[in-house]
């Protein structure tokens, strides 16, 4: 029986012609639907119209563009719901640019020159992660704060809070083991779909980011706190817990 499965559509975005030439022949031999782009500008104002059928279920994204970089996109994106993924390219070696990607939210990055091979098994994997969220899921409560990731909506004392995927999925994970500390590993590994890595630091921003927008804490409301050493924790109202 024929496969009737749609392909996965990627939106590549290098000024290197030469190489999305190559790359667009190559994912499209491996069952991917590509369309390239040159530069930040372009991807922004493609990215910037309504989600429809034919958006792209992933973006490779350089870094250096020219008009906008890529970080510059990332962090467009990352600023709407229902963006999708996004794997960074970087230069090798540039640890700046790829610790500031994903402390804004990128899903995974790889740094060039890569074998296509090793492309190919990282956007399958975010796409598996990517599909993974989307199954429903119910409703959580803790206090005033309810989350709801079906929709991927956080609401706070009645108010809806706008948060990014990453933020999302950290704030998700900390709800589900509320009263427990969660290591910086665990919420690496379970909310961002990667192993920590030395200096990175994504998952301590996406937290500071999660307490101004929360802003939670008043006496009877749960509280995200730092364990010194050991990671996270999510109070429970009126509930002592312990590490």
């Amino acid at each position: 029986m024929k496969d009737t499965t749609p392909a996965p559509r990627l939106l590549l975005v290098d000024d290197d012609r030469e190489l999305t030439a190559m790359l667009q022949e190559y994912l499209g031999r491996e069952g991917f639907e590509v369309t390239t782009l040159h530069d930040g500008s372009a991807a922004l104002d493609r990215l910037g119209q309504p989600r429809a059928e034919a958006g792209p279920d992933l973006v490779v994204l350089d870094v250096m563009l020219p008009g906008r970089s890529g970080l510059d996109v990332l962090r467009a994106l990352r600023a709407r719901e229902n963006a999708p993924p996004v794997l960074m390219l970087t230069a090798r070696g540039d640890d700046v640019d790829r610790i500031v990607g994903l402390e804004l939210g990128a899903d995974d990055y790889l740094p060039k020159p890569f074998n296509p091979r090793e492309l190919v098994a990282r956007i399958r994997a975010v796409l598996r992660r990517a599909r993974d969220r989307r199954q429903p899921s119910e409703a959580l409560t803790l206090g005033p704060l309810r989350l709801d990731p079906a929709r991927h909506r956080a609401v706070v004392r009645g108010a809806a809070v706008e948060l990014t995927g990453a933020e999302f999925r950290v704030l998700e994970v900390l709800l589900r083991s509320a009263g427990q500390v969660v290591s910086r590993e665990q919420l690496t590994e379970q909310a961002l779909g990667r192993k920590l890595e030395l200096y990175d630091r994504s998952v301590d921003t996406h937290v500071s980011n999660l307490r101004r927008k929360l802003a939670l804490g008043a006496p009877d409301e749960p509280e995200i706190r730092g364990i010194r050493g050991a990671g996270y924790l999510l109070t429970r109202p009126g509930e002592e817990s312990q590490p």
